[in-house]
């Protein structure tokens, strides 16, 4: 009863601190999320109004870009296991990363738990807009898409959830008592079809498109993007090729230029389909609380970025010979960027993750370096990929040629000389051209490491590394959770 009463204690303090966060946060160039100063307000005169409505929500997506969602705690969990990531920093900085790339994890480690909270923060946020906006009197459509929002990010987060670590509980309101707080763990499939269940929602209430305004929230395409990822999952190949035939048709594009696609001016651009918002806010340190790309900055540049999630020289290797992704993906010690920064010739890393990059010069003293930067989730290049994979699954070879041949057209650049068109209609050899197109489109984007073990080549990828079937799969439970729930919550196999 002690730890059931310390958790419930716990939760509650969490409402309270979600009424003073999305009632106080001032935040970002983008406006949705640009919420006037009001100072604390008392939950028993909150949820009665449409404005406060809008706050709830906005809250969600203001706290998508938090420490845990973004920064150590999901570097750890989402790339440090692949080939293509390595701890980078000094050598004695941060060594808990070398756990994770080794495989060497205690369940104790505190990023494990940093994501577990951070993902359950987030459904926390989405319930109680899902519990109590129902029941404010407002415009009923407004009301419909602020459900559908909180639905795409609570499958959101239950989807990185259930990639990392399995069986989860399946949390789907906010709890009242102290009976309802310590439940069990669902097993993968109950979340997985909870998951579905709030993307179909979402997709079916929310816009194709928004306002200048609002650019930035989720929209039909974001819903039916993670669903078709969701589904290829769960190799539910039909769902896929389906939900992508879908987004394929609603006016997105690829930027013809792929470095350019992670540099700020292109931020929710016609390649977007959804990315975590940020911005610098002058004046508003709080606010400007992006860690994203400041922990994987260029260590010693004149911001001092803190040079952690670094690429390997097994991605520098893998690259396709004058694929301009690789240059696009990774900044090489010495290199001067296109924005005109040199990267210093010396320095503890030979390598660092340019996709997160801000040019030096937008870096604001007493602010984080590159707090500006929205962290890219869902691009159309993915969308053309995963269209490529579930089309060659069912034996259509020609279309999964032809959207396959789309995104390496774009990297190729008009240059005739690289790339060659991939032409082969074997189902197995056009497979392993896919992923291996995955690796150089997403490369650092936290995709790569579940993206292999989903297509059941972790033993064969990792095992160097340490990785290990039937338990590697996932990551521990963690292991404070499992103590504070008095033993309701189980550890996964072989932790």
């Amino acid at each position: 009863m002690k730890n059931n009463y310390l958790k419930y204690r716990g939760f509650r303090l969490m409402r309270i601190c979600m009424l003073i966060f999305l009632v106080g946060i001032t935040s970002c160039k983008k406006s949705f999320l640009d919420v006037p100063e009001q100072g604390r307000q008392n939950s028993d005169v909150f949820w009665l109004t449409a404005e406060d409505a809008a706050k709830g929500v906005n809250a969600i997506y203001g706290n998508l870009r938090s420490w845990e969602n973004t920064a150590f705690p999901a570097i750890a969990i989402e790339s440090m296991g692949s080939d293509d990531a390595e701890k980078g920093s000094s050598p004695t900085d941060a060594t808990f990363f070398l756990d994770f790339d080794q495989f060497k994890i205690d369940p104790a480690q505190g990023n494990i738990s940093g994501f577990w909270n951070g993902q359950y923060r987030n459904i926390n946020y989405a319930n109680q807009v899902l519990d109590n906006v129902p029941t404010i009197t407002m415009d009923e459509d407004l009301k419909a898409r602020y459900l559908g929002e909180a639905k795409f990010v609570r499958a959101f987060s239950y989807f990185r959830l259930v990639r990392a670590f399995g069986r989860v509980p399946l949390r789907l309101h906010a709890p009242e008592d102290i009976t309802e707080y310590n439940i069990p763990q669902a097993s993968t499939e109950e979340v997985y079809a909870q998951i579905e269940t709030d993307l179909t929602d979402a997709a079916a209430v929310l816009p194709q498109t928004y306002p200048a305004a609002d650019k930035g929230r989720a929209t039909k395409g974001a819903a039916l993007t993670l669903h078709a990822k969701v589904a290829m999952y769960l190799k539910k190949w039909n769902d896929v090729l389906n939900y992508t035939n879908t987004v394929m048709g609603m006016g997105y594009g690829l930027l013809p230029d792929f470095e350019k696609v992670f540099r700020l001016e292109n931020e929710n651009s016609i390649e977007s389909v959804f990315e975590i918002q940020a911005a610098l806010v002058p004046g508003n340190t709080a606010a400007s609380n992006s860690q994203y790309s400041q922990v994987q900055g260029v260590r010693g540049s004149p911001g001092g970025g803190w040079g952690f999630n670094v690429p390997t020289a097994d991605l520098a290797a893998a690259f396709e010979p004058g694929d301009p992704r690789r240059d696009a993906t990774i900044l090489f010690r010495g290199e001067t960027t296109p924005e005109g920064d040199l990267i210093p010739p010396v320095g503890d890393n030979p390598m660092y993750n340019q996709k997160s990059y801000v040019p030096f010069s937008l870096w604001v003293d007493r602010f984080n370096e590159g707090a500006q930067q929205n962290v890219r989730i869902l691009r159309y290049s993915d969308v053309l990929l995963m269209n490529a994979e579930a089309a060659n699954e069912l034996g259509n070879s020609g279309q999964a040629l032809s959207s396959l041949e789309q995104v390496r057209a774009r990297a190729r650049q008009g240059n005739a000389n690289i790339l060659p068109q991939v032409t082969t209609t074997d189902q197995a050899t056009l497979r392993q051209a896919i992923y291996r197109e995955r690796r150089y489109e997403f490369a650092m984007e936290f995709d790569r490491y579940f993206d292999v073990i989903r297509q059941g080549r972790g033993e064969e990828v990792f095992g160097p590394k340490g990785w290990r079937a039937n338990r590697n799969e996932v990551w521990p439970i963690p292991q404070t959770e499992i103590d504070l729930s008095g033993g309701v919550l189980t550890q996964n196999p072989g932790y």
